[in-house]
């Protein structure tokens, strides 16, 4: 398997790029988001995924191991293939869709063009547990977001709510407030319940 490339860069688009490697240049499909971050440098290094079918070999290239990883996570995904992996790294920052993956917003992977409801929830569920183990989850787990939410959610549940029917009206609280306490979150939670 082609892991890694690193050569000269013969053409730039934003789907695609040529990188010539000692004479043998080398078609590589790319996200929007890694070719915002290739430098104008002729001297480039790629991390490489090559898709093998029946019909074509196709190499897929990533500025970053972490983008390249979760392009592997999304591919493995029922009903998402190399493309719609490939145009969800366009779409959205890696990060934002690991973000979105741990902290189960479904309406953020859904805006993403070709993502039903059910591919949004399914990339969720097989996905929530493998993200945690890329290694800027470490980050990403520790925004103040998930704890205010986690916080809300323990204390309705004290208070006997059940837990889905509350996730949900905190759910909708965070996203229509942009500056949202424990404190207001239960007393809106309350109202709502």
């Amino acid at each position: 398997m082609i892991t890694q490339l690193t050569g000269k860069l013969v053409e730039k688009h934003p789907t695609h790029l040529v990188i010539d490697c000692n004479g043998l240049g080398y078609e590589v499909h790319i996200s929007l988001h890694t070719y915002g971050q290739l430098p104008d440098a002729e001297a480039i290094k790629l991390y490489t995924h090559l898709q093998i079918r029946e019909d074509a070999h196709t190499l897929y290239g990533f500025f970053t191991q972490s983008e390249r990883a979760l392009f592997r996570l999304l591919i493995g995904v029922s009903g998402i293939g190399a493309s719609t992996a490939r145009t969800m790294l366009s779409s959205m920052e890696p990060q934002t869709i690991q973000r979105a993956i741990v902290s189960e917003e479904v309406k953020t992977i859904q805006s993403i063009k070709g993502i039903g409801l059910k591919t949004a929830q399914r990339v969720i569920i097989d996905l929530q547990d493998k993200v945690k183990t890329l290694p800027e989850m470490e980050e990403i787990q520790a925004i103040p977001g998930n704890t205010i939410k986690e916080e809300a959610l323990s204390a309705l549940e004290v208070l006997g709510y059940p837990r889905r029917s509350s996730e949900k009206v905190i759910d909708n609280l965070i996203q229509s407030s942009t500056e949202a306490t424990v404190e207001g979150l239960i007393k809106a939670a309350l109202n709502k319940l």
